[in-house]
């Protein structure tokens, strides 16, 4: 996994490196993509990167359990820690799909702003809504299908120490705000409208 921090804060960018997350991220980025497709290779490409941003914080515990040979000492995730997924509408559906199926034990809440990490206003909106709410920085990751540096930046200076999974960092703003290459708007791309 690629690991970057980001300039003038010490915000975690990592981009992993595996296969299918390029692979999902090509699918994305194709305008001939069709919106079934789209959708799928959204909730496929958040379910390998919640994959990766749960490697090294996930609350656990260890126990014995009988098997149907004998005793064995094992580690599972922790029931009474609360794992709670939050996806910004519209995109953020798509990309969170899979997630209780990667995370035991979620709840799923959902955030209606305007989806958009080409400068970062909403990510910042939706990160200071769960602090407000009691969540500590080391429990919020951000997922993202794909990210610019101004967003990252903004969240940098605001947000020391934040971890952001994304399966691609493009360089590049058009005049307009878009990422460029990007993928185009994932809320309308995931729901056909």
């Amino acid at each position: 996994m690629e690991e970057e921090p980001v300039a003038n804060g010490t915000t975690m960018v990592c981009v992993p490196s595996h296969p299918l997350i390029k692979h999902w991220i090509s699918v994305l980025r194709n305008e001939q993509t069709p919106c079934a497709t789209f959708k799928n290779a959204m909730a496929e490409l958040g379910r390998l990167l919640i994959y990766e941003a749960s490697r090294d914080w996930l609350p656990v515990v260890n126990g014995e359990i009988q098997t149907p040979m004998g005793v064995a000492t094992v580690e599972y995730v922790d029931p009474h820690e609360p794992i709670m997924i939050v996806p910004i509408l519209r995109a953020g559906l798509a990309l969170a799909e899979h997630a209780s199926s990667v995370l035991p034990a979620t709840r799923t809440y959902h955030l209606d702003y305007l989806t958009s990490f080409r400068r970062g206003g909403t990510v910042i909106a939706a990160v200071d809504l769960l602090k407000d709410r009691g969540a500590e920085d080391k429990q919020i990751k951000v997922i993202s299908a794909i990210a610019a540096p101004p967003a990252l930046r903004k969240l940098s200076q605001k947000f020391p120490g934040l971890h952001v999974y994304t399966g691609i960092v493009d360089p590049i703003l058009n005049e307009k705000g878009f990422i460029v290459p990007g993928l185009g708007d994932a809320g309308d791309r995931s729901f056909g409208t």
